[in-house]
């Protein structure tokens, strides 16, 4: 992160009005940590006030309910919901969909209110507390995932914060929205290498069919 960029560590007894739960993908996957840091500087950007749990997140335990580990899943739950307690948190950001969708429906109901970050990026640059200045001069395409979707009905924010930028030219998929194609990556399938026995992913079809639209970035 840039020098001038702090972040409210929970774990050390800061306060913030959301915790930005940042994920297993976001924390330790080298190409989604760039995401994760960009992500952190346009939250400053646009005014939010959160913070992170440091070395006191877990998992969510998505994948590992998708798996059939109910067990783990549940302990993980009752962890987590212990770690969110003692520090006070009301307000859960995201960035993955799938701990999206875990803590939105799958742990205490009411307890917490949760965000995708676009949702809350979107709202925040429709009441003009921020707004985008470089120019992205570039074909743009939006891949809405399942569990951001299909799954919880989010599909505006993404949209508006993308066709707010300045330059960028938006195309729509023929299969999206409602009728998105899976990309075969929840569930724990990301970590499956395919074979030719079980032939082309899904995510590959998804990537050609952006490049048929001419969109140079895939979102």
């Amino acid at each position: 992160l840039p020098e001038n960029v702090k972040v409210k560590d929970l774990s050390q007894g800061e306060q913030a009005e959301y915790l930005f739960y940042v994920g297993c993908t976001g924390s330790f996957d080298p190409r989604i940590q760039e995401i994760t840091k960009s992500l952190v500087v346009i939250l400053q950007h646009a005014g939010v006030d959160f913070g992170i749990l440091g070395n006191e997140e877990q998992c969510c335990g998505n994948e590992v309910r998708r798996m059939g580990e109910t067990g783990l899943f549940e302990e993980l739950v009752e962890s987590n919901v212990k770690t969110f307690d003692s520090h006070k948190v009301k307000r859960i950001l995201t960035l993955c969909p799938h701990g999206f969708n875990a803590l939105q429906n799958e742990y205490p109901q009411e307890k917490y209110e949760v965000l995708h970050a676009t949702q809350l990026l979107a709202k925040r640059l429709e009441e003009g507390k921020f707004s985008f200045k470089g120019e992205i001069k570039k074909v743009v395409t939006y891949h809405d995932p399942c569990f951001l979707g299909k799954q919880n009905n989010v599909f505006d924010g993404p949209r508006v914060l993308l066709t707010a930028i300045p330059g960028l030219t938006f195309k729509e998929l023929d299969r999206s929205r409602e009728r998105s194609l899976c990309c075969e990556g929840g569930g724990g399938r990301m970590w499956y290498e395919s074979s030719s026995e079980t032939g082309e992913r899904l995510a590959d079809i998804r990537v050609k069919d952006a490049v048929e639209l001419g969109a140079e970035i895939l979102t």
